[in-house]
């Protein structure tokens, strides 16, 4: 037992020099976040249910908390909410479906964010450093500017295709190129520049005003006209991928000392890096292709949640995705309401927010280095 614990613990060789070795928490810190962790799952799904419920009441219609829930009992089969059809429809066919889209963006965003920076051994990883956001991005375009389907094609469709597209691009190249860690996020900066190019050319020389004006709110993030389709569908992609990596939560502990400690602990490196990069590439492509790209979110709050709980991906993975979920639904709820009748792209929100968080994460970890 002492000697595969000593193993787990022998960085992989030369991250001290390249500066990737993570921050590896003492017993005191794990056992103080093990504590929390029951309080901070309990508290963050209450956060999470009483979040959705008072967003769902703010804007332009005068909507109260009861009405809320009388309009959620009615639809689910427990009597009638006694409220006229216009204020039915506002509540369950606008409001709910968007904030409850916004809270599984951010939960899984967070979620993928989490694991690719304990897969990759890098803290500055985020969802899109495999360069999905990128190919849905010219997916999007090339359906709404080109016209490519003829009509039956949706833009979340285009994204979701141009998403996996770039995604296998990545794939190819780290493999073609040694499979190693740096050469799957160089592969991903590879493809994230090729596909960015590929949509500024096709928006330059074939839409107009109207079109890219669209085109670039919706690749900053937009929530707007989503409907329960796209909330089932995100959903599912997110509980499916969520049990995947909670099921590789130790493996994910073990990846954090090196690929060569995993292997050293029994860990099949390359087929479980294959697996976990797939499942939140997936994950990615469905949550840019339904609310666009919305950054910092897997950026910045797997630092926080990590402060809390520790490095353990058993406790970590699920209090980053309440933190995600609250998270993203509040700034989804301030970027509708706060110029109204305007709305602010949610990922100007998120990046206003996170940029300020990330440098003080920086400098915190600057401090304790």
């Amino acid at each position: 037992m002492s000697t595969g614990n000593r193993t787990a613990a022998r960085p992989e060789p030369g991250a001290r020099e390249r500066g990737t070795a993570p921050p590896v928490s003492g017993s005191g810190a794990s056992r103080h976040g093990a504590r929390l962790a029951v309080p901070l799952w309990t508290g963050g799904i209450l956060l999470l249910l009483a979040s959705v419920a008072v967003a769902v009441t703010i804007g332009p219609a005068r909507i109260s908390v009861p009405d809320v829930r009388s309009v959620v009992a009615a639809h689910l089969g427990f009597g009638d909410s006694g409220l006229s059809p216009i204020r039915d429809g506002i509540i369950w066919n606008l409001r709910m479906p968007r904030t409850l889209l916004a809270a599984v963006c951010g939960a899984g965003l967070a979620v993928c964010g989490t694991v690719m920076q304990s897969l990759l051994r890098n803290p500055l990883a985020d969802p899109f450093v495999l360069g999905v956001s990128s190919g849905a991005s010219t997916g999007a375009v090339v359906v709404v500017v080109l016209g490519v389907g003829g009509g039956a094609v949706s833009l979340s469709a285009g994204a979701f295709v141009g998403a996996l597209l770039s995604f296998a691009l990545v794939l190819l190249l780290s493999h073609t190129l040694g499979g190693s860690t740096d050469r799957v996020v160089l592969s991903g900066v590879a493809a994230m520049q090729l596909f960015s190019a590929l949509t500024s050319f096709v928006v330059m020389t074939s839409a107009d005003a109207e079109q890219t004006r669209g085109v670039l709110f919706w690749l900053l993030g937009s929530l707007s006209g989503v409907g329960w389709s796209e909330v089932v569908l995100c959903s599912a992609v997110l509980a499916v991928c969520l049990v995947i990596c909670l099921a590789h939560a130790r493996t994910l502990d073990a990846f954090a000392f090196g690929q060569d400690a995993a292997a050293a602990l029994g860990v099949n490196v390359a087929r479980t890096r294959i697996v976990l990069l797939c499942a939140t590439a997936l994950l990615t492509a469905a949550l840019v292709s339904a609310a666009g790209a919305i950054g910092f979110v897997g950026l910045v709050l797997p630092h926080a949640a990590r402060a809390l709980t520790g490095s353990g991906h058993r406790r970590l993975l699920p209090v980053t995705a309440l933190a995600g979920a609250v998270f993203l639904v509040w700034v989804d709820t301030l970027a509708r309401t706060v110029l109204d009748p305007q709305e602010i792209p949610v990922g100007v929100v998120t990046a206003l927010i996170g940029v300020p968080a990330f440098v003080l994460v920086l400098y915190r970890t600057r401090s304790t280095s």
